[in-house]
């Protein structure tokens, strides 16, 4: 009998602690329409062209335009350009490692919220690479925000620019 009582004491206490609804709240700011599934997120791909030699210790720093802005969670992707197919590029993503006579040369990438280092490293010697391999050479750098990320192959450039319905690439240098 005592179990009862408290459970119709509960009761009447929760339904005590129902009142009216308030007022509705004020709308919050607005925000980007999304386009084809991508909920408002805006991956974007900037080009650049780089030297990674002697003269600048093999690294190059990239300052990420004003306009982009990169978030804690975005995923921050480097890709080299490798050749030209018919008319079709050829994009790798980075790290790379290339197997030369002289050693092991890796391409690879770090990155903060504002900026992106280009480098080499490796066993080979940096001082004997062909200029092919260090000069004029053609990168591109994607942000894709992390939820969107999981939906697409980061690893191949063209899926990429097509997620995004990126046409035109920001060049910047």
């Amino acid at each position: 009998m005592k179990k009862r009582y408290t459970l119709i004491l509960i009761g009447i206490i929760l339904m005590s602690c129902e009142g009216p609804v308030g007022p509705p709240g004020l709308p919050g700011p607005p925000g980007i329409d999304g386009e084809d599934g991508t909920g408002g997120l805006i991956g974007q791909v900037i080009e650049i062209e780089a030297d990674l030699n002697f003269n600048n210790n093999f690294e190059y720093f990239v300052e990420l335009p004003g306009d982009i802005e990169v978030y804690e969670s975005d995923v921050v992707m480097v890709y080299r350009l490798m050749d030209v197919f018919d008319g079709t590029d050829i994009w790798e993503p980075l790290p790379q490692t290339l197997f030369l006579n002289s050693g092991i040369l890796l391409y690879g990438f770090d990155y903060t919220l504002f900026d992106v280092r280009l480098f080499l490293d490796g066993t080979a010697d940096f001082g004997q690479l062909d200029p092919i391999d260090t000069d004029n050479l053609i990168f591109r750098i994607a942000v894709i925000p992390a939820d969107f990320a999981v939906n697409i192959d980061v690893e191949k450039m063209t899926e990429v620019m097509e997620a995004f319905k990126i046409e035109d690439v920001k060049r910047i240098n």
